[in-house]
C-alpha cells in the first residue's frame, strides 16, 4: 500500500514522521491565513467494515488476505468479565494491521476526495489528525461544510465542538478572530514571539509543545518527587529519569524549544531540594544548592539529559 498513499499522509509510514508533518504544517501556516482543524469523532471505533474490505479488495484479490482482514476487523471484544462483545464497526486499536487499514480508509474517504474536490487546499494528515489550509475564512467554511457531508456518506462524523476554523495570526496579519490556535500531533500552533537573523523580535505563528502535553510533563516531574530520593546519588537519579526526559526532548524539543526548556527547569528545582535534604551544609540554603548543581553541570554537562537545554555549558 505504501506507494498508493498521498504524499501528505504522514502517520504510520516509513521515512515519514510527526516532525515532517509539523514542519510542512508550519510552512503552510506562514503561507495561508486560515487553517481548518478537523477532529474526527471516535474514528477507530466507527470504521465501516464493508467499506474497509472494499478498499482492501481494490488492491488485492488474494483470498487469504481478504479473509484474515475480515476476521481481524470482526473479532469480538473481550470485556473484563470475560464475556465477548460482537463488533460490527471499527478497527481494533493496538492490532498490527489497524494503522494501515486506517490509512487506507482515509486515503479514499478523505485524501483523494480532497484532491478531486478541493485541489487548491493543501492538507497534512497524521492518522486521524488533520489540518487543512485556506486563503479565507469563507473558503474554510465551504470546505468544512463539504467535509461534514462527505464523512457522513462514509459513516464518519466530526466532533464539531473541537473542530474549528483558525486564523493564523502573525506580525503580517492584522485583525483577530475567535480561534487563533490549534493543536496538531502534540504541538500547539499559535502566535509566538520570535527573533530574526538581525536580532529583531516579531510575532510568528509557530508550534511548541502543546498545552495539554506541557501539563502532563509537569505532573510527571512532580510525581517523581525527586527531592525525597536522598538515599540515592545524582548518578542514580539521572539513570532513572534520563530515558524519559530524552524522549520528551526528542519529540517536543524540535520546534520552539524554549517552551520545553522552561518546563524542564523544574527538574533542577527538585534536584536543589534533593541536595538540601542530602547535605547538611546546604540545608535551607537554596542559593548554595543551585550553585552546587551548577558546579556539577560544569564538570559533567551530560549527566542529566535536560541540562543540554537548560544549561549553556552542557553540550
Amino acid at each position: 500500500m505504501e506507494p498508493v498513499f498521498h504524499s501528505d499522509s504522514y502517520g504510520y509510514r516509513p521515512k515519514r514522521s510527526a516532525h515532517d508533518a509539523l514542519r510542512t504544517c508550519r510552512q503552510r501556516c506562514w503561507r495561508y491565513d486560515w487553517a481548518l482543524d478537523l477532529d474526527l469523532k471516535s474514528f477507530f471505533d466507527s470504521l465501516d467494515h464493508s467499506l474497509v474490505l472494499k478498499a482492501v479488495a481494490h488492491h488485492t484479490n488474494v483470498r487469504w488476505v481478504l479473509l484474515y482482514v475480515e476476521r481481524w476487523l470482526k473479532a469480538p471484544l473481550q470485556l473484563e468479565d470475560g464475556t465477548l462483545k460482537p463488533r460490527d464497526r471499527g478497527s481494533p486499536q493496538g492490532s498490527a494491521i489497524s494503522p494501515v487499514l486506517a490509512n487506507l480508509f482515509l486515503h479514499y474517504a478523505l485524501d483523494m476526495w480532497l484532491v478531486r474536490e478541493f485541489s487548491a487546499v493543501p492538507f497534512e494528515r497524521y492518522a486521524d489528525d488533520v489540518i487543512l489550509h485556506c486563503n479565507s475564512k469563507a473558503q474554510a467554511q465551504l470546505v468544512l461544510d463539504a467535509i461534514i457531508a462527505r464523512l457522513a456518506a462514509v459513516g464518519l462524523e466530526l466532533n464539531l465542538d473541537k473542530t474549528r476554523i483558525v486564523y493564523c495570526k502573525d506580525a503580517n496579519r492584522t485583525g483577530s478572530d475567535e480561534h487563533e490556535q490549534f493543536t496538531f500531533v502534540g504541538y500547539t500552533f499559535r502566535p509566538r514571539s520570535a527573533m530574526n537573523r538581525r536580532g529583531e523580535t516579531f510575532v510568528s505563528f509557530s508550534p511548541a509543545v502543546s498545552d495539554d502535553n506541557a501539563k502532563r510533563i509537569g505532573r510527571e516531574i512532580k510525581r517523581w518527587r525527586l527531592h525525597l530520593w536522598s538515599g540515592l546519588t545524582l548518578a542514580d537519579l539521572a539513570q532513572a529519569i534520563n530515558p524519559i526526559v530524552r524522549g520528551w526532548i526528542n519529540f517536543y524539543g524540535r520546534f520552539y524549544r524554549s517552551e520545553l526548556t522552561s518546563l524542564l527547569r523544574r527538574i533542577d528545582e527538585y534536584l536543589a531540594r534533593w541536595a538540601m535534604r542530602k547535605y547538611k551544609r546546604l540545608r535551607r540554603r537554596p542559593t548554595r544548592a543551585f550553585r552546587f548543581l551548577a558546579a556539577i553541570a560544569a564538570r559533567e554537562p551530560r549527566l542529566f539529559a535536560h541540562w543540554t537545554l537548560t544549561r549553556p555549558t552542557a553540550g
